[in-house]
């Protein structure tokens, strides 16, 4: 049963405030994600695997560390936001839970938020385990700049959901949603610098990864986990993680669709 038909079946109170049923509507989403094995997987096993295989080859390398965890902090950021949601709405919209969701008491709104909600709830989690097992196990030292570290979080969730939604517009079906999300997801996430220093790469890739935001945001991150510089040290990745930003929420707003297509 997903979340609209529950909805649907008065488990989100009709007539009650926005913020009632978006508040419902959240819990009823934390409830059904950890109902699916796999989604806990990738969102929180993954990441902590990567970060014990790779904490492993580097042990007894700081600098090395130092790299790979705020890394595997940006990509868990991309993963929980910009993966999730694209296969969500592709799976919402081609159910029909979209166009079924417009008939129910439960606000549009509402429910998108909790959507969201769930999604950034994942994200902020996620980097939350990555910190403390870095430290625990690892060594890596607290972040230098923890009002830098959110402002970059914070955007990078806007950023990755807003282009996740995006994505999905070009996603035709569910079968293939696996096959689109990867083939953007995995590149991205190579050259970006995730598992080494991208500043050490070849430079036709080195520039390709200048354009893309992730590897901006693992940049925010690193600064403010790492080397303590503040925001004005990395105006270039504030601006370009914005410029993403606001492609994004244009794009996702422009191709959004209440209908399943047929293909």
């Amino acid at each position: 049963m997903t979340g609209l038909d529950v909805a649907a079946t008065g488990a989100v109170p009709a007539g009650r405030p926005w913020l009632t049923q978006a508040w419902a509507q959240y819990r009823l989403e934390r409830r059904m994600f950890w109902r699916n094995p796999s989604a806990a997987f990738f969102n929180f096993l993954l990441p902590l695997l990567l970060l014990a295989l790779f904490g492993a080859i580097f042990n007894g390398h700081p600098a090395q560390l130092d790299v790979i965890v705020p890394g595997i902090a940006g990509m868990a950021v991309m993963s929980a936001t910009c993966v999730a949601l694209a296969h969500n709405m592709v799976a919402l919209r081609e159910r029909g839970i979209l166009k079924r969701m417009r008939g129910t008491p439960l606000r549009p709104s509402a429910y998108f938020a909790a959507i969201a909600g769930n999604a950034v709830t994942n994200t902020f989690v996620q980097v939350a385990i990555i910190l403390l097992a870095g430290r625990a196990i690892f060594g890596v030292a607290w972040p230098q700049d923890w009002g830098s570290l959110a402002i970059f979080l914070v955007l990078g969730v806007v950023c990755f959901s807003a282009l996740g939604i995006a994505l999905a517009h070009a996603i035709p079906n569910l079968d293939s949603a696996p096959a689109y999300v990867n083939a953007v997801f995995l590149p991205v996430i190579f050259i970006s610098g995730v598992f080494y220093d991208a500043e050490n790469a070849p430079g036709a890739l080195r520039d390709l990864a200048e354009v893309l935001p992730l590897k901006h945001l693992i940049d925010g991150l690193s600064g403010a986990w790492v080397d303590g510089t503040g925001l004005a040290s990395h105006g270039v990745a504030l601006l370009v993680l914005g410029l993403w930003a606001a492609a994004g929420i244009v794009l996702a707003v422009r191709g959004f669709s209440w209908e399943a297509r047929r293909s």
